[in-house]
C-alpha cells in the first residue's frame, strides 16, 4: 500500500443538504489543517465534530463546514480519516476537493477507500464486496443478504470449512514430503467428508441468493386485450401502463422494477402478439418475441372469459423453451364462471404454475406475486431472518470449484489412491475458498472488483 492520501467526493452527484469530502491517509489531518478552519481555535480531536469553514488559499471563507477527523487504526480504513461536511450544491463541493487536492491529497481511485480497508486488514474481501452490495440493494430482502454478509458470516463459513481442509492437506503433504518418516496414520475421511459438506450447504443457496441480489426478468405476453398492461399496473400497484378496451393500445415494450417477495423483478409489458398488417404494430409484436427471448420467466396470460384459441396455442409455443406461469386473467368477469382446477391443461406441456387473477379487483394476484418469487428461486422462499445465502457469482463460481476437488480428494482417499493425488485437489479447493475472503487473492482480480465502487466508496 502506497503512502498517498486520498481524497474523493463521498455523496452523490446534484443537489442535496449536504456533501462530503473524504480523506484518507498519513496526510489527511495536516491537510484538514489547511482548508478547514474551526470556529473556535484548537486542534481537531478525533472523534469530535467540530464547526467551521472551508477556506481557500486566500483564507477566505468557501462555504460553512463540519469536520470529523478519526484517528487510524480506529477508522473504516485504519488510517487517519478526515470527513469535511459541507451544503450539498455541486460548486461547494467540488471546490472543497480542488483545495484538498491542491494541499496535496490525490483523487482516490473507484473503491479505493474500501480497498484500503481491505489490505489494512478492516474487513475481508467478502465484507468489502457486501459494501457495495448494501448500496445497490434494491429490496428489503436483497439488504438483509448484504447486510448478513457485511457482518461476516460467510467469511465465518468459509475459513472453517478451509481450516479443516488445511489439516487435511498438512496430513498428506507431510506423508508425501516424508516418506521414510514414520508419520503417524490418521483418517482424514471424516474431515474431508465434513468440508465437502460445509461447501455444498454454502453452494446450495447460491441461485436463491443471486436472484435476491440480481434480480430477474419476466415478460407478460399474450394475444391483445387479454390484460396484460393492467396486471402490470396490479403488481406494480400504480398505473403505469396506460390501459384501454381498444386491442393493441400497447406497441412497443415497457419495463418496470417491482418488489415481489422481496425479489427486485424487472415486469415487461409487451405488445399483444398477433399477425398485423400495421407496420407499427409489427415492430412491436417483435420486440415482444425479442422480449420473451431474453426473459428468466415467462407470464402467459390468458382470458378467462374467453375460449383457448389458436392465437393462445401460437404464442404458448414461444413459451416452450421458458419458465412459464400460466395466468389466467378475467377470472371475476360478471359473464363467467371460472374455476382454474376445469381450465385446459393442453395449452402449455409443462407450466411452472397455473394462477387465476383479476387485475381489476385484485383478485389473485398475491397469489400471483408468491408464484413469480417460487419459479424464480426453484422453490419456496427462505423463511424471514434467513438471510445466509451467498449471492455472488463470483463466490458461486469459487464454491463450485472448491466442491468438485474437494469431493475428488474424498473419493481418492476412499479409494486409497497416492497421497500427492489429495494433496494437487486439496490445493485447488483451499485456493479457490481462499479466493472469496481474499488470502489467495491476485492483484488482477482486486482490480476488477473494486473497479466496480464508485469514487469515494
Amino acid at each position: 500500500m502506497d503512502e498517498d492520501t486520498i481524497a474523493a467526493i463521498a455523496t452523490p452527484p446534484g443537489e442535496g443538504g449536504l456533501g462530503v469530502i473524504r480523506l484518507s491517509g498519513p496526510g489527511a489531518l495536516p491537510i484538514a489543517g489547511v482548508i478547514f478552519r474551526p470556529a473556535r481555535p484548537g486542534p481537531l480531536r478525533p472523534y469530535r465534530l467540530r464547526y467551521g469553514h472551508v477556506v481557500g488559499a486566500d483564507g477566505g471563507a468557501v462555504d460553512e463546514a463540519l469536520c470529523a477527523f478519526m484517528r487510524g487504526p480506529r477508522s473504516f480504513t485504519r488510517e487517519d480519516v478526515v470527513e469535511i461536511s459541507c451544503h450539498g450544491g455541486p460548486l461547494p463541493v467540488q471546490m472543497t476537493l480542488s483545495l484538498a487536492l491542491a494541499a496535496g491529497a490525490r483523487l482516490a481511485r473507484p473503491g479505493e477507500f474500501t480497498l484500503r480497508a481491505f489490505l489494512n486488514g478492516r474487513i475481508d474481501l467478502t465484507q468489502a464486496e457486501a459494501t457495495l452490495d448494501v448500496v445497490r440493494a434494491q429490496t428489503s430482502a436483497g439488504l438483509a443478504l448484504a447486510q448478513a454478509q457485511l457482518g461476516g458470516w460467510l467469511a465465518r463459513e468459509v475459513r472453517a470449512a478451509r481450516a479443516g481442509l488445511l489439516e487435511c492437506l498438512a496430513y498428506v503433504t507431510a506423508v508425501v514430503d516424508f516418506p521414510e518418516d514414520e508419520v503417524p496414520a490418521q483418517d482424514i475421511g471424516p474431515q474431508l467428508r465434513g468440508g465437502l459438506a460445509a461447501a455444498e450447504a454454502l453452494l446450495a443457496g447460491a441461485d436463491q441468493g443471486m436472484v435476491y441480489r440480481q434480480g430477474a426478468r419476466a415478460a407478460l405476453v399474450g394475444r391483445p386485450n387479454v390484460g396484460k398492461s393492467s396486471l402490470l399496473n396490479a403488481l406494480l400497484r400504480a398505473d403505469r401502463a396506460i390501459v384501454t378496451p381498444i386491442p393493441g393500445t400497447t406497441r412497443d415494450t415497457l419495463e418496470e422494477t417491482a418488489n415481489l417477495a422481496g425479489i427486485p423483478v424487472v415486469l415487461i409489458d409487451t405488445a399483444g402478439i398477433h399477425d398485423s398488417a400495421d407496420p407499427v404494430e409489427r415492430l412491436g409484436v417483435e420486440r415482444s418475441r425479442q422480449a420473451l427471448r431474453g426473459a428468466d420467466l415467462a407470464l402467459l396470460v390468458l382470458d378467462a372469459a374467453q375460449p383457448v384459441g389458436p392465437g393462445d396455442r401460437a404464442i404458448a409455443a414461444l413459451t416452450l423453451e421458458k419458465p412459464t406461469i400460466i395466468v389466467w386473467n378475467k377470472a371475476d368477469s360478471a359473464h363467467v364462471t371460472f374455476n382454474i382446477e376445469y381450465a385446459p391443461f393442453n395449452i402449455h406441456p409443462a407450466p411452472l404454475a397455473r394462477v387465476a387473477t383479476s387485475a381489476h379487483s385484485g383478485v389473485g394476484i398475491e397469489d400471483l406475486t408468491q408464484a413469480i418469487a417460487r419459479a424464480l428461486l426453484g422453490g419456496a422462499p427462505p423463511a424471514a431472518g434467513e438471510a445466509h445465502l451467498v449471492s455472488s457469482p463470483r463466490h458461486r463460481d469459487a464454491l463450485r470449484r472448491a466442491v468438485d476437488h474437494v469431493r475428488v480428494a474424498a473419493e481418492s482417499w476412499d479409494a486409497g489412491r497416492p497421497a500427492d493425488l489429495l494433496a494437487g485437489d486439496l490445493t485447488v479447493a483451499l485456493n479457490a475458498l481462499g479466493e472469496i475472503t481474499g488470502e489467495t487473492v491476485g492483484d488482477d482480480l482486486l482490480d476488477l472488483i473494486f473497479s466496480r465502487f464508485c469514487i469515494g466508496k
